[in-house]
């Protein structure tokens, strides 16, 4: 088990990474009190894992709600399921929510834990690679509507953040190029070493080598719990997290959520920002060819879907929580490993790319 820890002013939390972690109860026991836990998962998960979470948890009163699978689900419907669990059953201040799943089941989890009497402690447990490279990371909780993703949501950071490699075994391929998309991204915006590694090894994490996922997860990590210990409420250099979301968020509402998943949009998102980046002549064109060399080999979607019209892209992304003042800011690349957050940029350039980055049905 490899262990890091994100670092905050006034909330420091570890992150474990290694096989066979679900069932050890030394990483839970910090954490729980006397008020018991709720465990939230999905029903796909929920079958595969939920008992040696609950092994672990022996003597602890536990109850668990198993949420509907899919980003489509990420709704105030679901979150309230969760609340009348813990109103149900009573739960006070005093209890631990544990969010066992991937992002969405993270996101929701979280949000129902910085919510349920102002605030309750919450442990995540991904079981994605996107999740545990991303989302689990940083306290970001929130529920989709139907105008925006993540438009509603709280900064509520975890107690403790349980990656248990053996998870990503019963992942399926679709899902693993997904968090190889969002791995991806802290090499673009600030770690040119890792995004060369990623190059090398991105086809042995596809082909699930224990090792290259391994490394992938903590270096990821590691990248993550350095930028959130410096601006944990993205007010700076947080924002550049979000390389190729405003395009991918775009693309995932005006589809519907859950027609594309979050990686595959990010993925195309990146490769978006990378083609402006380009016609601004801020980023090589070989470093462009690079960004698409390596989504291309990873099997993700290298622009926005045909039927989405530029018009209506544009659109999307002034629904975006990055939009100050009625001005759109954008996370681009000056090189690989170097991004900015920047406002100040041609439209032209944007509608052009908007325009011809172009992914066929």
């Amino acid at each position: 088990m490899n262990t890091l820890a994100v670092e905050l002013a006034n909330h420091s939390y570890p992150i474990h990474v290694g096989e066979g972690l679900l069932s050890d109860a030394d990483l839970y026991s910090p954490y729980i009190g006397p008020g018991g836990v709720l465990v939230v998962t999905n029903e796909t998960i929920g079958p595969l894992y939920l008992d040696k979470v609950l092994g672990a948890l022996d003597g602890v009163r536990v109850e668990s709600v198993a949420l509907p699978d899919g980003e489509s689900f990420k709704t105030f419907a679901t979150l309230n399921r969760i609340f009348d669990v813990l109103i149900e059953h009573r739960f006070g201040r005093d209890v631990t929510i544990i969010a066992l799943g991937g992002g969405v089941v993270g996101d929701v989890a979280g949000f129902a834990a910085a919510c349920y009497q102002r605030g309750v402690n919450y442990i995540q447990i991904p079981t994605t690679l996107l999740a545990q490279v991303d989302s689990s990371v940083g306290g970001k909780t929130a529920i989709n509507h139907p105008g925006g993703k993540n438009m509603i949501g709280a900064f509520h950071q975890p107690v403790c953040v349980i990656s248990d490699s053996e998870t990503l075994t019963t992942l399926d391929d679709r899902e693993l190029r997904c968090g190889v998309a969002e791995t991806i991204k802290y090499g673009l915006i600030r770690d040119p070493d890792f995004f060369d590694w990623m190059e090398t090894n991105a086809k042995a994490i596809l082909a699930r080598d224990a090792a290259a996922i391994s490394e992938a997860v903590i270096r990821a990590c590691q990248n993550k719990a350095e930028v959130v210990a410096a601006d944990e409420r993205e007010h700076g250099e947080r924002a550049l997290l979000n390389l190729g979301h405003t395009f991918g968020h775009a693309i995932e509402t005006g589809l519907g959520h859950g027609e594309w998943l979050h990686g595959e949009a990010v993925g195309a998102g990146m490769v978006m920002a990378a083609s402006m980046s380009a016609r601004l002549g801020w980023l090589r064109q070989d470093s462009v060819a690079r960004v698409t060399e390596l989504l291309s080999a990873c099997g993700l979607p290298l622009g926005a879907p045909e039927s989405l019209s530029t018009e209506r892209l544009l659109e999307l992304m002034y629904i975006d929580k990055k939009v100050q003042a009625g001005k759109l800011r954008l996370i681009l690349l000056e090189a690989i490993g170097k991004g900015l957050v920047t406002a100040d940029f041609d439209m032209q350039a944007l509608n052009a790319t908007l325009s011809t980055c172009r992914e066929a049905a």
